[in-house]
């Protein structure tokens, strides 16, 4: 068996909200691009990737991978993830290999997550992913902590997730906690609370912030200062575990992080760490050292996500549920629409690779619809309603 081809496509799903965050906003849509990898016996893989439209990225890596066979994973690694000096194609090689596992589980007829040593659970939970949003449902913007208890709650009552965490780093440091005093208030001592400033708080805030909520006993604090110094300088002052999905964010960075003290538990993103056979090299490093381990979210789409849940039903030390920005998208390319929530959780697809399919109406809608909107990564830093305003890092 041997690829043939591969096709790159840029799609955009709208939202039903714009999603705010410490360095800019997510303007009322999200974008990815779809791959097909396509074989000589006719057999297609589909893969997934954000960060922007990225058709030319796989046009210049095509030819690297044309005429090998999909089984061969460590050859098409080799070829694509560091094929540039000094640069890692992570994100590409991602999308890559989830089309290749698509394909060998298709020619195996099973399921992706046979390929990664079999399922431990049918279904995967998630948590009600909060972002202070502009042009919410109803109209107007988030501006108070109550605004988000309210959305967490509605989550809750409608999605059936137990554990939420909060997009931090947008307003005063003292009303985001707010935000888990409240729901921790009005949801109860079991219901998860996580928050994330992304890194943009001082030190110093951080730990006046942890210390304020040591009480609350939340899940984790996700990269509460900037860096590795940063996170280790704050995890030495509080007593709540310390998460990640930026340092690290590759392997290259993952010992001194364990040697420098810096992290609990290590948020595992397909596109960041190379794949879902990546995700599970990660986590074997993460048990040997102790390390917690979580599923993070790339505001995916349903190809990515189908991955993300098979990836995660693998792994037994994955206890925590899983980010998706998943419950603000419209609609999906998926045949069926969207994946359903039931008391919280996903289930894992059924049928073999991925067990999704594309919808070629849906592709081809928004597809239109990118093209109407545009590649927002341009402009991902700018804030329409303060045009004023530009990202700051370590002075709030």
């Amino acid at each position: 068996m041997k690829i043939i081809d591969l096709k790159a496509r840029t799609v955009a799903i709208p939202l039903n909200a714009q999603l705010r965050h410490n360095t800019g906003v997510h303007p009322g849509y999200l974008l990815r691009t779809v791959i097909e990898i396509i074989t000589d016996e006719g057999i297609v893989g589909l893969g997934e990737v954000g960060g922007g439209d990225q058709r030319a990225a796989f046009a210049k890596l095509k030819p690297r991978i044309l005429g090998l066979d999909p089984f061969h994973l460590e050859t098409i690694k080799q070829k694509v993830l560091r094929s540039i000096y000094y640069m890692s194609n992570a994100r590409l090689y991602a999308a890559i290999e989830i089309a290749c596992l698509d394909i060998q589980g298709k020619v195996l007829n099973r399921p992706l997550s046979d390929l990664l040593g079999g399922k431990l659970k049918n279904e995967v939970p998630f948590i009600a992913y909060l972002f202070w949003r502009y042009d919410r449902p109803g109209g107007g913007h988030d501006k108070y902590a109550e605004d988000m208890v309210d959305l967490c709650t509605q989550l809750h009552e409608e999605l059936g997730v137990s554990s939420m965490k909060l997009k931090a780093g947008v307003m005063k440091p003292r009303e985001e906690v707010r935000v888990l005093e409240l729901c921790r208030k009005n949801l109860g001592e079991d219901f998860g609370l996580r928050i994330d400033p992304n890194g943009v708080w001082s030190v110093t805030t951080a730990v006046q912030m942890g210390k304020i909520m040591e009480d609350l006993n939340p899940e984790y604090f996700e990269d509460p200062s900037w860096g590795l110094e940063g996170n280790a300088t704050v995890r030495k002052q509080i007593r709540i575990p310390i998460a990640t999905n930026m340092y690290p964010n590759k392997f290259d960075d993952l010992g001194p992080s364990i040697r420098m003290g810096a992290v609990d538990i290590v948020l595992t993103d397909l596109h960041y760490w190379e794949g879902p056979k990546g995700v599970k090299d990660l986590v074997a490093v993460c048990r040997t050292f102790n390390l917690g381990v979580a599923m993070h979210s790339g505001a995916e789409f349903g190809i990515e996500l189908a991955a993300m849940i098979h990836t995660a039903s693998t792994i037994p030390t994955m206890t925590f549920a899983g980010d998706a920005h998943y419950h603000y998208l419209t609609d999906d390319i998926i045949k069926g629409g969207l994946m359903k929530y039931e008391s919280g959780c996903i289930k894992v697809p059924e049928g073999p690779g991925l067990g999704v399919e594309l919808d070629e109406e849906k592709m081809e809608k928004y597809e239109r619809y990118y093209n109407e909107k545009g590649d927002y990564y341009a402009r991902f830093h700018q804030d329409e309603y303060r045009p004023d305003w530009f990202p700051i890092v370590g002075s709030i």
